[in-house]
């Protein structure tokens, strides 16, 4: 069995569709915002390994909630870390791209710099510190831009406002790559089949889909995916101010992903398809 963290999630949601082993426990089940509520979990389940799927990822809140956003992205990954080093259970944790100040233009590769502007990606990167201090056989899988059918992402957004506009204004100078809930599940388990089978390949990797594009030309995407008659007029981040700073340069370099797990980036444009037609069918 593998005891996944988070229930309602993107990734959890894709999870619990990918793998009949996988058990995927919510706030009901284990309240990370409670201490040793991780490690009990992980103490009563003995999981073959443990996928962290949960996080504070509401990024604007986060500057407003510093301890909420730490809690479960730091506090409660330290907990789900030790009580993995200490059971010897491989651990894949998911990050972000926000752990670093998206300055240039380059793919950050998995030992760039990190330098978040903001409390979320901070929160985060206290999480991946955490983690490496542990000592536990561990991934930390960093992916961006996660779109699916469920929950609440830029597609479902884009689509919903589509019902009531014909013109949009959207970011521009945001670069960054669309990633498809479903393949960073499938992403997670074939990683943690690896380092069940070889804990050397413990490390910090990167995850994404390709190509690379903005928010705009993602938004224009997704409506003509959708065949629905919206124009988009691109914008600046300084045009559209948001309580959290946002990382002009999303990219990641997923090179090493690809060379040690065998796990090429996913063609978000493909599954922006699929993920369209589900929603159809759903209404």
């Amino acid at each position: 069995m593998i005891l996944v963290f988070g229930k309602n999630g993107q990734v959890a949601q894709a999870l619990a569709r990918a793998s009949d082993e996988a058990l995927c426990l919510g706030r009901t089940e284990a309240d990370l915002s409670v201490p040793d509520a991780a490690a009990k979990a992980i103490a009563t389940h003995r999981p073959r390994a443990v996928i962290n799927a949960a996080a504070y990822t509401a990024v604007d809140q986060a500057e407003s909630a510093p301890d909420a956003a730490h809690r479960l992205n730091a506090g409660a990954v330290a907990e789900i870390a030790e009580a993995c080093a200490a059971a010897q259970i491989p651990l894949v944790h998911l990050s972000t791209d926000y752990v670093f100040d998206g300055s240039g233009t380059a793919p950050r590769g998995p030992d760039a710099p990190t330098a978040p502007l903001g409390v979320y990606g901070a929160s985060k990167l206290a999480g991946e510190d955490v983690i490496r201090a542990s000592g536990a056989t561990a991934v930390i899988l960093r992916t961006a831009w996660v779109f699916s059918a469920d929950g609440t992402n830029f597609v479902k957004t884009m689509l919903r406002l589509a019902e009531s506009r014909d013109h949009l204004t959207v970011v521009a100078d945001q670069i960054g790559a669309p990633t498809p809930a479903a393949a960073i599940a499938e992403a997670c388990l074939t990683i943690a089949e690896n380092l069940i089978r070889d804990p050397a390949k413990t490390g910090t990797y990167h995850f994404a889909g390709a190509p690379e594009v903005s928010w705009a030309d993602f938004a224009r995407a997704i409506f003509a995916t959708a065949e629905r008659p919206v124009t988009v007029t691109d914008i600046t981040t300084s045009d559209y101010p948001t309580p959290a700073v946002r990382p002009l340069n999303g990219r990641l370099d997923c090179h090493l992903t690809e060379l040690t797990f065998g796990l090429p980036r996913p063609d978000w444009q493909a599954a922006l398809a699929e993920v369209i037609t589900e929603l159809e069918i759903s209404t």
